[in-house]
């Protein structure tokens, strides 16, 4: 059930990560760094405290009482992570959509879910999963396997993708054609995207001691109750500082490079539907990581909650394209390639999620049999 529970909460959060572009999209008049920080400031600053505020009674003590070099270290990764971000439309602009994206997604996966596993192996701690229980386990074989059929998945849609650019291309629709195409460039912005991106796991990892304080408060003051849905919360605000850093930074260079700064009062353009809409976006954003934390306190922080993670991101996006109509002109080979990409991913999902119930049903055992 534990699982179950938390295969839900993490396609809640990737449900999330996969819309919450689309209320930008009804910005008008506004330059896309105008846009991206007023959103951002929901979603790195105003949000991320409020949702710790509503469930985590005196996060902000908790945040205080931890050690400097945690708080650093925390929001270094949230600083890589925040370049991640930025280096992921670079990367998407020499290589095009669905090449760039499939490449950065497909790494940040990888990265993100097998770095920390990596990283225990040899700087063990209790109830963290190394390498070498994935590999040397029943379930732990499971999750590595889901892990390589999600990549699967990854490269058959970004395959779709190329198909798609190539057919529009043909056809003579110009605004599918990337003449920027730079492939030696793009690859290495994939990679450094790909690598970075992941670093917001690697930021969980680096605060998780803000985290479990809040679970041991949360599991004495309700005993018997399993772990405390909420204890990421308090991680995000460090790691989320560090993301708003790199973003408010670039953003403000572009405001005043493209002297956009006058988008934020411009009476020309319909500020207050352009304020709520930016706010929705970046709300919407946060809910990924809000759920994704409920998700992990379920399935804790090893790779399976971050591989669920980003393939329901992927394929929520995906099925976007689809009901969108992003795919319509296509050839029906083109669409039954994404659509076998976007049944890929589903596997990979069931995959890691019977991965994780069986590791449910071990530790019930394995409690079962010390009470004996």
């Amino acid at each position: 059930m534990q699982a179950i529970l938390g295969v839900i909460f993490h396609f809640i959060g990737g449900f999330a990560s996969g819309s919450f572009y689309i209320p930008y999209k009804k910005v008008k008049g506004w330059a896309w760094e105008s846009f991206w920080i007023v959103g951002g400031l929901f979603s790195w600053l105003i949000v991320p405290p409020l949702a710790a505020w509503l469930t985590i009674p005196n996060f902000s003590e908790i945040i205080k009482n931890t050690s400097g070099s945690i708080l650093q270290l925390t929001y270094v990764f949230g600083v890589l992570w925040g370049i991640g971000g930025l280096t992921y439309g670079l990367g998407v602009r020499y290589l095009g959509v669905a090449l760039g994206s499939s490449v950065i997604l497909g790494l940040c996966s990888v990265f993100g879910s097998l770095i920390p596993s990596i990283y225990y192996e040899f700087n063990p701690e209790p109830n963290k999963d190394t390498i070498s229980t994935l590999m040397n386990t029943h379930w732990g074989q499971m999750v590595l396997l889901g892990i390589l059929v999600c990549v699967i998945g990854i490269v058959i849609c970004g395959r779709a993708g190329v198909m798609k650019e190539k057919e529009m291309t043909a056809s003579g629709d110009v605004s599918a054609t990337n003449t920027e195409y730079k492939f030696g460039l793009g690859i290495t912005l994939a990679i450094i995207s790909g690598v970075l991106s992941a670093c917001f796991n690697f930021g969980i990892e680096a605060g998780h001691s803000m985290a479990d304080t809040a679970n041991h408060i949360w599991m004495a003051a309700n005993p018997g109750q399993g772990n405390f849905l909420y204890q990421n919360n308090v991680t995000y605000i460090v790691i989320l500082w560090g993301g708003f850093t790199t973003n408010f930074i670039y953003c403000m260079i572009l405001n005043a490079k493209n002297k956009t700064f006058g988008n934020y009062t411009d009476k020309k353009t319909p500020l207050l539907a352009n304020y709520l809409f930016s706010a929705l976006a970046g709300t919407t954003w946060f809910l990924q990581f809000f759920f994704y934390g409920m998700g992990e306190s379920r399935l804790g922080n090893g790779p399976s909650s971050w591989i669920l993670h980003m393939a329901f991101i992927i394929l929520i996006a995906n099925i976007w394209g689809l009901v969108l109509k992003e795919w319509k002109g296509v050839s029906r080979k083109a669409l039954m390639t994404v659509v076998a990409g976007i049944a890929t991913i589903v596997i990979s999902v069931l995959i890691v999620g019977y991965g994780n119930k069986i590791k449910d049903k071990e530790n019930v055992q394995v409690t079962s049999n010390s009470k004996i």
